[in-house]
């Protein structure tokens, strides 16, 4: 009787913990697309709020001084804040078609976004690269807002798949 009531109890939340991970898929998804527009339309308003900077620069310090180590240079400090910030504009993203390579006309929606990332966790999800391998971008949810964290110093291509084709009308 006991494990009946537990195995009912367990099948009742099994369907709210799998609406968990469509919920953060969803809201990241969101979020990120918000974040990609604000690339495209070169807000820079909303490129800040969507962004940890902090986070941002902390992430490539990293890269660029175990790109340099990798080199056998190693400078004092590391990159300067004035360089990493450089790294951190919407300028330094570009949202272009897979196709063509030409400058997309909008920008992604949540559901092609969706398509592209991984959930990490409840509050962490990654955009990989064109072959899907590698987390190009980070996002993390902080404060309820979904922001980038970290991204690739190098090498850095993240291709949004095409919209999915209109209906056919009859």
């Amino acid at each position: 009787m006991f494990r009946r009531r537990v195995f009912l109890a367990a099948s009742a939340l099994l369907p709210a913990l799998c609406a968990c991970s469509l919920d953060v898929r969803a809201d990241a998804a969101q979020g990120i697309a918000r974040f990609l527009d604000a690339v495209r339309r070169d807000d820079r308003k909303a490129f800040e709020a969507a962004i940890d900077r902090p986070a941002l620069r902390a992430d490539l310090r990293d890269q660029l001084a175990d790109l340099g180590r990798a080199k056998d240079l190693d400078i004092d400090g590391g990159p300067s804040e004035f360089a990493l910030d450089r790294m951190i504009t919407p300028e330094a993203f570009r949202l272009v078609s897979a196709r063509s390579g030409a400058p997309l006309p909008m920008a992604p929606s949540a559901a092609q976004v969706a398509l592209l990332m991984t959930v990490k966790d409840k509050r962490h999800v990654c955009l990989g690269d064109a072959a899907g391998q590698r987390c190009a971008l980070a996002f993390a949810k902080t404060h309820g807002t979904w922001r980038l964290t970290a991204m690739r110093a190098t090498e850095l291509k993240v291709v949004a798949l095409p919209p999915p084709p209109a209906p056919k009308q009859r």
